[in-house]
């Protein structure tokens, strides 16, 4: 195997091309490979990255926000907690640490889901690379199951939270847009896919849903100069983290809450799909990142190769 030219150009490091997929799990624990069935490869070196700290604690700073590096692209430190009530999943330890299903399935494959079990240590995977995208407004990284927000108000802080975003066969699209009217309490009209459906299920919906713990919108919706696609809470925040809606945005009822009364309309959203992302921290350390990539775009190896071209071009010489 040759060693891949982008990495010779710049004399980063000798390592052939699929040994850096290893590397990158290795780097950054989770989420981790890229594999069919969207499991992750177990990484190594978790003990290392909890001793980089590249930001503030979470804890010292509302939830979900973090300082922006003056240098460089990582925000935050992943850590590790203590289970102290038998009855807790790793789902409520997630949701209490702004983390979302995937992440916390991913960062600790050999932990129960739903009994962790009291006196286990959950790693707690809060240590972020930018995306390599413009840092303004909204920007939703579909592979990665996460949103970051750079307020134009505080150039200071960076925000990042877990969502939802669209299954295989009602994919969230990629693209450039804003958001438009801002709805609390919203009522829901079931799209007529789902109506359909439902009908050939013998259960068919209500032509609408009004405000209430029934409502799949949550409390809060913010829409988007995309028709039918929104950025809304859930009432069933369980699922957030995954891919498991029509195509629109969920959050954490809590998340949503905070950003929607924060969020100006006309607010630019780049939705992308960035599943391989590289960056620097302060010190000069490079860190990688890979995400299960979207099903549907399984085996297109562009992604990697543009993030072995951003390492090559941010190098050192």
């Amino acid at each position: 195997m040759t060693t891949h030219p982008l990495l010779r150009s710049k004399k980063l490091f000798t390592v052939s091309l699929p040994a850096i997929l290893l590397v990158a799990a290795a780097w950054v624990p989770t989420p981790g490979l890229a594999q069919a069935n969207r499991e992750a490869t177990p990484a190594v070196g978790i003990s290392d990255q909890m001793a980089r700290t590249q930001n503030a604690h979470p804890n010292e700073l509302p939830r979900g926000q973090f300082i922006m590096p003056e240098e460089g692209d990582i925000i935050g430190q992943h850590y590790s907690i203590t289970v102290s009530d038998h009855a807790e999943t790793l789902i409520d330890i997630a949701r209490r640490h702004n983390i979302g299903y995937e992440e916390i399935r991913m960062a600790n494959p050999d932990v129960s889901l739903w009994v962790p079990g009291k006196g286990t240590e959950v790693v707690i995977p809060a240590q972020y690379i930018l995306p390599p995208v413009p840092r303004e407004g909204v920007v939703i990284n579909l592979s990665e199951l996460r949103l970051y927000y750079y307020p134009d108000d505080n150039q200071e802080i960076v925000e990042t939270y877990p969502v939802s975003v669209g299954r295989e066969e009602f994919a969230t699209p990629v693209g450039v847009t804003r958001t438009t009217i801002k709805v609390e309490n919203p009522a829901w009209a079931p799209p007529a896919s789902m109506r359909r459906e439902a009908a050939e299920r013998g259960d068919p919906p209500p032509e609408i849903v009004p405000p209430g713990p029934q409502n799949p919108l949550g409390e809060h919706a913010i829409l988007l100069d995309m028709p039918s696609y929104l950025i809304h809470g859930t009432n069933r925040p369980d699922g957030v983290g995954m891919r498991v809606s029509r195509g629109c945005i969920r959050m954490y009822p809590e998340d949503i809450e905070s950003m929607y009364e924060r969020l100006p309309s006309g607010t630019k959203v780049n939705l992308v799909d960035i599943p391989f992302k590289a960056g620097w921290a302060e010190d000069g350390t490079l860190l990688v990142q890979s995400f299960p990539q979207l099903e549907e775009n399984m085996g297109n190896f562009e992604p990697l190769l543009d993030a072995l071209r951003r390492v090559a071009e941010k190098a050192p010489d």
